[in-house]
């Protein structure tokens, strides 16, 4: 029997050895010492590690596997659209292209205007342009001597307007006003000539705006303006009485080209130093205007405009009825045609410049050019 265990054993010894050697070998602890470390050794040599392609500097994997790890407190959210502002719910001041009507959007400027208006033959009428003719003796209080039957005047505007908020704004107005008489009715200037050109401040004006409704697409807006008589009525620079009118503006965007701005109002005068002189008039305008060129920093739009006027109440002085020259104007109807265009350059300055054409009969002057400058900020 312990031969044949002697056999068995010989047989199966050179198998123990050869599995031995194909078996892996597994590292020692460095330190015998710390068991905590050999246990890590231990389990990062049984860890399955992530794929060469990771651990080579796969920078989207490695980011990727990074916001994997992080706790969602940690992460970054993404960033959602921007709010739009309220103020882009405005548009531009400088959407309005109109000459004449007066602008419904709401944004501090500085406007210079300049008028050049010819062959005004009522210069008193309702005494909204000046007093009432000297002529006619006290308590009239405008220039003398002579009786106009023409007049050219050229007017400069110096405006500005500030907005403290998105829908109401303050202004104030300086106008300097140069007058010269072309014709007097001569029975009433004899020997002396008739008062000659005059020139100075005329009547400063103030108001306010308020919007109603204010967006991209339409403003409606309040507008309240008050007149002041500043100017020398006796040279025909002023009409020596307060006055008052508040109007409606209106400014719609119908396409991305095309614009349609409207006001109507109503001039109402204080009594002055002629009572019954004065006359309240009644202020309506409408006018389409259309961008037919638009850059990356200039856009044209040519503009025409529709301004009429009706008279309720009030006299003026007319030279074809002398001796008695003084008639009622009571009912009278002005009405012009303003044809011009509007240059915008960046987005705070643009220039008009404008013809106007009187349509009826009756005028308050035969022609007139504008040119403006307006500044937005």
């Amino acid at each position: 029997m312990r031969a044949i265990a002697l056999l068995l054993f010989a047989a199966t010894l050179p198998l123990s050895v050869r599995a031995q050697d194909a078996a892996p070998a597994v590292a020692a602890p460095a330190n015998d010492a710390n068991p905590a470390a050999a246990s890590q050794s231990l389990w990062d040599s049984h860890v399955t590690r992530p794929s060469s392609t990771l651990w080579s500097g796969d920078a989207t994997s490695s980011s990727a596997l990074g916001q994997q790890s992080r706790t969602p407190s940690q992460q970054k959210p993404k960033p959602g659209k921007p709010r739009p502002s309220s103020e882009l719910d405005r548009p531009p001041i400088d959407g309005s292209m109109v000459g004449y009507i007066d602008n419904a959007i709401i944004g501090s400027q500085i406007r210079v205007r300049f008028d050049a208006g010819f062959d005004d033959n009522r210069p008193d009428r309702a005494e909204f342009f000046y007093a009432q003719c000297g002529c006619d003796g006290p308590p009239a209080r405008g220039p003398h001597p002579g009786l106009v039957l023409h007049l050219n005047f050229q007017q400069l505007y110096m405006r500005a307007e500030y907005a403290p908020v998105k829908r109401f704004s303050v202004f104030a107005e300086v106008p300097v006003r140069w007058v010269q008489p072309q014709q007097f009715v001569p029975a009433t200037i004899a020997g002396t000539g008739g008062f000659g050109n005059q020139a100075g401040l005329s009547d400063v004006q103030a108001g306010f705006k308020f919007a109603a409704l204010a967006s991209r697409e339409h403003y409606l807006t309040f507008q309240f303006l008050a007149a002041f008589p500043s100017g020398d009525s006796s040279k025909g620079l002023g009409t020596n009485h307060y006055s008052v009118e508040p109007s409606l503006l209106f400014f719609q965007k119908v396409t991305d080209r095309m614009s349609f701005e409207a006001q109507v109002g109503g001039w109402h005068a204080f009594e002055g130093a002629s009572p019954g002189f004065q006359g309240d008039v009644i202020t309506y305008g409408l006018g389409p205007s259309y961008e037919l060129y638009r850059g990356e920093r200039v856009r044209f739009a040519p503009v025409v405009e529709l301004v009429g006027w009706r008279l309720l109440g009030g006299k003026e002085n007319d030279g074809d009825f002398f001796p008695n020259p003084v008639v009622s104007v009571d009912g009278t109807n002005i009405v012009n045609l303003k044809v011009g265009a509007r240059t915008a350059i960046g987005d705070h300055n643009s220039f008009y410049l404008g013809y106007g054409q009187a349509l009826s009969h009756e005028l308050w002057y035969k022609h007139i050019v504008r040119l403006e400058y307006r500044y937005t900020f």
